[in-house]
């Protein structure tokens, strides 16, 4: 196969973007025009697409202790509704992304499929990348599923698309309804700006973009961002729900000493954990530097992250490969420590934060009636029905656990975590 060129009819330099909400714009579509890329935004939003066209920029407002402003140029949309055009994109895309979450992917694949087999059709020896920004651990191996489903039999997948894993830490500062109405193309960002991805996976050149960061071992680079970055998140949440149930932003929580050292605590834990099983990418200074900057994000107030939203949605983040049942499997399964991540799991027992109408995740009722309604204790069937650890082969998870709820119990949480 040949790799792209500008006389292949395929437009080299330009990213057919599906998504064009808060990580397309301030993030993906951000990158690739600074890069010198057209970026063709691909959604659902009729207005928005509009208005991009309309105006062929947006701007970006990086939130920090002074504002960055960013406009992003050389960009255009496509309502998702019109799609022989999108067809017609996707088959002469220099490059290809997603970013429009697990439940907008379908529609997604759907016309990327027709797009590639239009492309393969015209330009079989021209192979493309497709880009899977999505927050979704193993999102390469669920992306490529789907595709087959809509690909002709007999579609040269594996050769012809490079279908790239991401790690996704960019976090996205809550936007109020005033900001979108001022301008409903503008987007907020915080300064952090790496697009970890997986080199190996390319079938072309990996663009020369800055704030691309290829990485031999993705799968690394993945159980970090689950298991260093979204354990920290919802470990902060969760204590700091028990903590104080009227503490409504992540920061208010991690300004308490007490909140922010056993959150960093388990994020060390879950470190270790890492270090062990992949000792060529990380280092015990590497880890520890990634975990103190996270820390530091996760506090800043432009951000505007609530306990709710980062702990909500229990069936999930609670699940047996998840960011804490999967930690404390991993340190189980290399003889680590895994104390500090188990008291994280015991406050999401009782997470029960409500949104600024007061009202619950609908799932996290649904979860709560559940392990309710199952014989024994509610965090023993947390940890047996939900977190899936076997009550045989797992005693010491279940009796830590229990030990961490009597003494939360009989102390309380604040007296528990001082020192």
């Amino acid at each position: 196969m040949m790799f792209l060129n500008e006389n292949s009819g395929i437009a080299t330099k330009k990213l057919v973007l599906f998504g064009a909400g808060k990580i397309g714009r301030s993030f993906i579509g951000q990158l690739f025009s600074r890069g010198g890329y057209e970026v063709v935004f691909v959604d659902i939003n009729k207005d928005l697409i509009e208005e991009l066209n309309r105006k062929r920029e947006y701007r970006v407002i990086i939130k920090s202790h002074q504002d960055e402003v960013l406009t992003i140029r050389n960009i255009r949309g496509i309502n998702a509704e019109h799609q022989a055009s999108v067809v017609k994109e996707v088959s002469t895309a220099g490059i290809i992304a997603v970013s429009v979450g697990q439940k907008g992917l379908q529609g997604a694949v759907r016309m990327i499929a027709s797009g590639l087999s239009e492309r393969f059709e015209k330009y079989p020896d021209y192979p493309v990348d497709i880009i899977v920004a999505e927050n979704m651990r193993n999102a390469s191996d669920y992306f490529r599923q789907e595709l087959k489903q809509f690909l002709p039999r007999g579609f040269p997948l594996d050769s012809y698309v490079g279908i790239i894993e991401t790690s996704i830490g960019k976090m996205v500062p809550i936007m109020l309804k005033k900001d979108l109405e001022e301008d409903i193309l503008q987007v907020f960002a915080e300064p952090y700006n790496t697009l970890i991805l997986d080199r190996n996976a390319f079938r072309n050149p990996i663009p020369a973009i800055v704030g691309l960061a290829p990485k031999e071992n993705m799968k690394a680079w993945v159980d970090r961002k689950l298991f260093i970055h979204n354990l920290g998140h919802a470990a902060a949440a969760y204590t700091g729900f028990l903590y104080n149930p009227d503490f409504k932003y992540l920061y208010e929580a991690l300004s308490v000493n007490d909140i922010h050292r056993v959150v960093r605590e388990a994020m060390m834990q879950a470190a270790e954990s890492l270090i062990k099983k992949y000792p060529e990418e990380f280092s015990v200074a590497m880890l520890t530097e990634h975990i103190d900057d996270l820390l530091c994000r996760f506090q800043s107030k432009t951000l505007g992250d609530t306990i709710f939203r980062v702990g909500c949605d229990l069936s999930r983040k609670l699940g047996p490969d998840d960011r804490l049942a999967g930690a404390i499997r991993l340190a189980r399964d290399l003889n680590q420590p895994y104390d500090k991540i188990l008291l994280a799991l015991v406050c999401a027992s009782r997470f029960k934060a409500t949104d600024e109408h007061g009202y619950m995740f609908p799932s996290d009722i649904e979860f709560f009636k559940y392990v309710d309604s199952e014989k024994g204790d509610m965090l023993k069937n947390i940890i047996k029905n939900v977190c899936k650890f076997d009550i045989g082969l797992d005693r010491d998870v279940f009796r830590k656990a229990a030990e961490i709820e009597k003494n939360i119990l009989a102390r309380g949480i604040k007296n528990l975590i001082s020192k």
